[in-house]
């Protein structure tokens, strides 16, 4: 990939204006508001070394060179994350990486325990990751986030909460703990995982609630249904202060409406849609060799589904159903709004309560909001087929 001089980057944000339909923008002299939002945040995914780890760093850099062409045209870069295996990332990448400016990390742990790591076919010592913490934070990587996962093959409270500790004393900023799917009809790698090795799903929850409390315990926050900050990290700020948002990625302080994916299969998010790269990495490559578009499908959303979006991540980042701001933000959804506030309280009386925002969901009942949000995309929908067909 070659860096983008500032024409360049207008010719082929042009293509796509194109595309949509709008006007092409000018050069010189053009409006930065005009040609593109703020770049926030770049985020870089080290999964093998074997695929020359070292020019993933490189890629990472001119994508950020290419974004900084001139301040005229793109605000400075606010945060450069990078997605590390401490079992592949060596230590010339990760210094190549600080060198391109990385301010934050997110490290994969899954669990610590040897016999749930023999299970799932990843070892990885805790002595490992503690050398690649050590690192960052020695070349002042200022945030780092620990990825966990619950319900693995042969995981109980004992073993988990082993993990969880040695967690708590290295104290990573923020924490994403997820359960883990068994899906071998998807997913080639989890054949070798018997079924009855796995917890059952009372033992799930509790093995959920046991890091929730853990981490409470240890003073942070906990972040929606499964993240966690320390008081002062950005993510806490944006649960306190209602901004906080939530993508396919989890949960997240970034505000843009707009999420651009770079390589083979990776997802761009708009306002109006989704959109996926080629994912083979020849097919992408080609793509973008010729000057074509890396797209290789989408998803346009309706109306219809934009609100059911933003009442599921609604519920999901504040656990409320806010039918005022709904009504304000979706007026040709009124009665939709109405009509799902309504069966709301009529399923889940015990769950809601009317409080400033709407109808608030009660603290010991947050953990079921998943199953909350599901009923609502079912609801809505069979609520707007009704009203068309009459």
């Amino acid at each position: 990939m070659t860096n983008l001089n500032a024409a360049q980057l207008v010719e082929r944000i042009n293509k796509v204006r194109k595309l949509k339909g709008m006007e092409p923008v000018e050069y010189p002299g053009v409006a930065k508001a005009k040609l593109v939002e703020t770049l926030n945040e770049l985020r870089a995914d080290l999964p093998d070394p074997t695929e020359a780890d070292v020019m993933q760093a490189l890629t990472l850099g001119k994508y950020r060179s290419a974004a900084q062409v001139a301040d005229a045209y793109v605000a400075p870069v606010e945060a450069v994350q990078s997605i590390l295996d401490p079992t592949d990332a060596s230590d010339a990448v990760l210094y190549t990486l600080i060198g391109f400016g990385m301010n934050r990390a997110s490290i994969g742990v899954q669990d610590f325990a040897a016999d749930v790591q023999n299970a799932i076919g990843r070892v990885q010592t805790l002595a490992q990751t503690r050398h690649v913490v050590d690192l960052l934070r020695d070349k002042s990587v200022a945030s780092l986030n620990f990825d966990l996962l619950y319900g693995l093959p042969h995981q109980t409270a004992d073993s988990f909460g082993e993990t969880l500790a040695h967690v708590a004393q290295i104290r990573p900023d923020r924490l994403a703990i997820y359960g883990y799917a068994h899906v071998p009809w998807m997913s080639k790698r989890q054949v070798m995982i018997k079924t009855e090795n796995l917890p059952d799903n009372e033992t799930r929850f509790a093995l959920a609630e046991q890091a929730r409390e853990t981490f409470a315990g240890q003073g942070y926050t906990c972040i929606g249904i499964d993240h966690f900050a320390l008081p002062d990290d950005s993510l806490s700020h944006a649960a306190t202060s209602g901004t906080l948002r939530r993508n396919f990625q989890g949960y997240t302080d970034d505000q843009s409406s707009t999420l651009i994916g770079l390589g083979a299969s990776a997802i761009s998010r708009f306002t109006g849609g989704y959109v996926q790269n080629a994912p083979a990495t020849s097919a992408y490559q080609e793509r973008v060799g010729t000057g074509g578009l890396a797209a290789n499908k989408g998803y346009a959303m309706s109306a219809h589904e934009t609100l059911i979006a933003r009442i599921i991540e609604d519920l999901m980042c504040r656990f409320v159903y806010d039918e005022h701001g709904l009504g304000a933000a979706f007026p040709d959804q009124v009665e939709l709004i109405h009509q799902t506030s309504v069966s709301l309280m009529q399923q889940f009386g015990d769950v809601f309560y009317i409080g400033q925002s709407g109808l608030e969901m009660r603290e010991d009942t947050k953990p079921l909001v998943r199953i909350i949000a599901r009923f609502v995309d079912g609801f809505a929908s069979e609520a707007s087929a009704h009203s068309a067909a009459i």
